[in-house]
């Protein structure tokens, strides 16, 4: 009979009563401490104490893992979006929705990552990853319809005003939690402003456009 599997402090590890929902978690904690490349489910059941077989049972690949990983990024990601404070007037709405979109990044920088900085597993292989990522960009969408207004015309427009708001935000996020801007010298207070200034900067080019 093979000896239970132990911790890195030496203790056995007890092998979890749900195998598929504990191997998330574990992927997510590989991930963080050595990067997306490193995630195998072999290591992901060493993790675990089962048997190095017993992952495929639930995700016939390691990819299909990490799909299921970034999936829950993206339904978590989503749910902040949703719960941010709502406003009748649109304009102000989309300002909300920005401060949640930064402060989601602040707070999760690893699942902010796994979402906009690693390579997907083949889409077509995942539809229920892609479905959450079309939730999350809808959110954006919903309140860009309600300043444009509906009808198959203002399709391309709605979309066209979220990939440039989109990118924008996104700009923001990655360099604010990058190491760059406290090298830039910078006037006073530009690096605590920056993020505002572009939101202003957005509702601006939206009010024009």
């Amino acid at each position: 009979m093979p000896s239970p599997r132990k911790s890195k402090s030496n203790q056995p590890i007890k092998p979890p009563a749900d195998v598929r929902e504990a191997c998330v978690p574990a992927a997510r904690d590989v991930i963080a401490e050595q990067g997306v490349e490193a995630l195998s489910l072999r290591d992901v059941a060493r993790r675990l104490g089962v048997s190095h077989q017993a992952p495929y049972k639930h995700y016939p690949s390691r990819d299909h893992l990490l799909a299921e990983v970034m999936r829950r990024c993206y339904e978590d990601f989503a749910r902040e979006l949703d719960a941010r404070p709502r406003h009748d007037e649109p304009a102000h709405d989309l300002g909300s929705l920005g401060e949640a979109y930064l402060r989601y990044a602040a707070m999760k920088p690893l699942e902010y990552r796994l979402m906009f900085g690693t390579p997907w597993p083949a889409a077509a292989d995942h539809p229920d990853l892609v479905r959450e990522a079309v939730h999350a960009f809808d959110v954006l969408r919903g309140v860009l319809r309600r300043m444009h207004g509906g009808g198959a015309g203002k399709a391309a427009k709605v979309d066209l005003d979220a990939m440039f708001i989109w990118s924008c935000m996104h700009g923001v996020a990655s360099i604010s939690h990058g190491n760059v801007m406290p090298q830039l010298r910078l006037a006073p207070k530009v690096e605590g402003q920056a993020a505002a200034h572009v939101m202003q900067m957005i509702s601006r080019a939206m009010a024009a456009g």
